[in-house]
């Protein structure tokens, strides 16, 4: 999501008081964000084309293959399609949310690369600390090997890792199988979801609980107090790829207002 977040917010930059800003020019403002883009496509639709110098477009389009938001995590396919767009040019602030729908896709390649990168291995651990509820420093003992997430058939994943404390050569194999479901567009629910942990399977009291877990800890409603609202409209998964819609809302941050008290009903200190 911080990647779509810097997204959106570029596109706020392409609408400057500077001059036009041409299609060509508003795609590099985008590779800048990207460490790589295979291809990308850029377009600002405006009608009349001196709105843009008022901080306004009524629509911008992204396509783009290929694209690398960190190294060594690669989206296929991105689409990204804006509403109408109001800036206030002299406060940054936006006249209205700014509000994007957008389509990625996901390959298997690029997600067995993913799962390599140090930047997913480090949210993997951080969501094994939350999973368990231990001290970060006993976690941090451990190694986290060669994770894979396979999509089956029928909306099916699979996802297997090896944990290994440092010092022993012991690992233990953890795999879990599930069919994911998104929630009222805003959480992710594994149906039937399955773990064994060196061929040995959980208790259903255990896996449930991971479950809930999982559930409350992907709710996209903890972004709201970031004033960004997003949406997955849909998911889904196949032997070789991954395609999810979402909607993406972002707001102007709230002013925090000083409380103001009454000359008549002065304020009393706290006892």
């Amino acid at each position: 999501m911080d990647f779509f977040t810097i997204l959106l917010s570029t596109l706020l930059g392409i609408l400057s008081p500077t001059g036009i800003v041409v299609d060509r020019i508003a795609e590099s403002q985008i590779r800048k964000q990207l460490v790589r883009a295979e291809q990308l496509q850029v377009r600002v639709d405006n009608a009349p084309s001196y709105q843009i110098v008022q901080g306004r477009a009524d629509r911008i389009r992204i396509a783009g293959r290929g694209l690398f938001p960190v190294q060594d995590l690669r989206i296929d396919t991105l689409e990204l399609e804006t509403d109408a767009i109001a800036l206030q040019l002299k406060t940054r602030r936006l006249e209205k949310p700014l509000q994007a729908g957008v389509r990625i896709v996901l390959t298997q390649s690029d997600i067995d690369r993913a799962l390599k990168s140090p930047f997913v291995t480090t949210r993997l651990r951080n969501l094994g600390i939350r999973l368990l509820r231990r001290d970060v420093r006993q976690v941090e003992r451990y190694d986290f090997l060669n994770p894979q997430l396979t999509l089956l058939p029928d909306n099916r994943v699979r996802f297997q890792i090896e944990l290994q404390e440092q010092g022993d050569p012991a690992k233990l194999k953890i795999v879990a199988e599930a069919q994911p479901q998104i929630i009222q567009g805003r959480s992710l629910q594994l149906n039937n979801l399955r773990i064994w942990a060196n061929g040995q399977e959980s208790p259903e009291p255990v896996t449930r609980a991971i479950a809930n877990v999982i559930r409350d800890r992907t709710d996209l409603r903890l972004l709201e107090s970031s004033n960004i609202t997003a949406r997955i409209l849909n998911l889904k998964f196949a032997p070789s790829r991954l395609e999810a819609a979402t909607f993406i809302q972002i707001r102007n941050p709230q002013k925090r207002e000083a409380p103001n008290a009454s000359p008549s009903q002065p304020i009393k200190p706290a006892n």
